[in-house]
């Protein structure tokens, strides 16, 4: 299996909507701006790459079957081999990976991962139905209806369990809108407090608006490519690319109907799911035990076994034993405040149950930034330095990519080159993780991204 660096990537400005542009001129904007990152022509990098990954979410949004082969025309990638993927929420993660495989398998040596959406052609109740849609429509959606609803009930379930509140989630979004607030990509960049996002209107509790992503217009793209590859851009442009390396992968899924996902015992918990730094560690041991003597159950509705099983697999890949120490920065799927806390304890920063907590440690914050929050704890691993789905906006074909995106630009050290603003640069980022999430928990993807030396 070949090496393959992720070397460049340009994102569009998300927005609620984007009537200036068509979905393949959108598309375009993030190209382009890729393309230029590379020293190179339009023309010019056209006749080096080999093929694409299209990725979107929903055919219903922009009323177009196919619309992938319309963007791959518009990019002047005709005839060259390309294919869409759609995989929910996770439909970004998916693309990258998958474009990925096209060049660590050998068929490509440089492969171009688009993804778009262009949500706001609906009003905001049809948008959510067509998400919606991602859920079992003929078991849980006739109960459950929108997503909020499901995500309202299992953080409910989480705080029933564990003990999580309410102000331990507005940590969660004050911190992703705060550091937004220096991402000029993003579409709402705005200081909150956590009386904010408390008093802001409920929609489905505990969760306030504050506390859940938005629809939006918005693509991004990443440039994959072997050594091959890499060394056929940097003839062409004459100049030497700061090297990326993709060093590990990780999928998982569950059944898409909530009700059929099966629990664990102790023993195959920890046998399966459980990492390698928490099955080394005794007190994590008993900590499960207890867990599991006083009636808890996993995955339940609390938790993401695909979201463990898609760690679990790229920190093999990735040779990676403890995440809150190995890993400089993390980009994770924050659809809704409760999803990244409850990720917290999929992806391994801390014990499953401990992730409200953790939310308000301070340990998931970027370094000098004020929050107005009295964290107790330092910074460890900063997650969502670009203020993530719910202050970005998640227009979902391209959500994924974008964190690809910005997890390049952190590992290349150039953060304040792209955003003209250095405050979100993990200063010193060597390794860093995506991590794209779909439907209750059904598909999860990540990725880690590794600056080479």
């Amino acid at each position: 299996m070949r090496k393959v660096y992720a070397v460049s990537g340009g994102v569009s400005k998300f927005a609620k909507s984007r009537p200036d542009k068509t979905f393949q001129a959108v598309v375009k904007e993030a190209y382009d701006y890729a393309i230029a990152d590379l020293g190179l022509e339009f023309r010019q990098f056209n006749e080096l790459v080999d093929g694409s990954v299209a990725s979107y979410f929903s055919d219903h949004f922009t009323r177009q079957l196919m619309a992938g082969i319309m963007v791959q025309d518009y990019l002047g990638l005709c005839p060259k081999p390309g294919h869409r993927v759609e995989g929910g929420g996770a439909t970004g993660g998916i693309c990258f990976q998958e474009a990925w495989k096209a060049v660590a398998s050998g068929y490509m040596d440089v492969c171009v991962a688009y993804g778009f959406e262009t949500m706001s052609h609906v009003e905001t109740w049809k948008g959510n139905e067509f998400i919606a849609l991602a859920s079992d429509v003929s078991f849980d959606y006739p109960v459950g209806g929108f997503y909020s609803g499901y995500y309202a009930m299992m953080v409910t379930r989480h705080m029933k369990e564990f003990g999580t509140t309410v102000e331990q989630l507005a940590h969660v979004s004050v911190k992703n809108h705060i550091n937004a607030f220096h991402n000029p990509y993003a579409q709402k960049r705005n200081r909150y407090t956590i009386e904010d996002v408390r008093n802001a209107p409920m929609v489905a509790w505990p969760l306030t608006r504050l506390d859940i992503c938005v629809m939006s217009d918005g693509a991004a793209v990443v440039i994959l490519c072997s050594e091959e590859g890499l060394a056929r851009l940097e003839a062409a442009s004459g100049k030497t690319y700061s090297r990326v390396l993709v060093t590990g992968i990780g999928r998982g899924t569950d059944a898409m109907r909530m009700a059929d996902r099966p629990h664990q015992s102790f023993d195959d918990f920890m046998k399966y799911n459980a990492l390698p730094h928490e099955q080394e560690n005794a007190d994590t041991v008993a900590y499960y035990r207890e867990l599991w003597d006083h009636g808890f159950r996993y995955p339940g509705v609390h938790s993401f076994r695909a979201g463990r099983m898609a760690s679990k697999q790229a920190y093999e890949n990735a040779g990676i034993t403890n995440p809150l120490e190995d890993l400089d920065f993390i980009e994770l799927h924050d659809a809704y405040t409760s999803s990244e806390i409850q990720t917290y304890e999929d992806m391994g920063l801390c014990r499953y149950g401990e992730g409200g907590p953790f939310a308000a440690s301070g340990k998931a914050f970027v370094p000098g930034i004020d929050y107005g929050l009295n964290l107790p704890e330092e910074p460890i691993c900063p997650v969502n330095p670009s203020g993530g789905l719910i202050a970005c906006g998640h227009p979902v074909g391209a959500t994924g990519l974008m964190q690809a995106v910005f997890a390049i630009w952190q590992l290349q050290g150039t953060i304040e080159k792209h955003f003209g603003d250095a405050t979100l640069q993990v200063q010193g980022a060597k390794r860093g993780a995506i991590h794209s999430h779909a439907g209750t928990g059904t598909y999860v993807t990540v990725s880690i991204l590794e600056a080479e030396e």
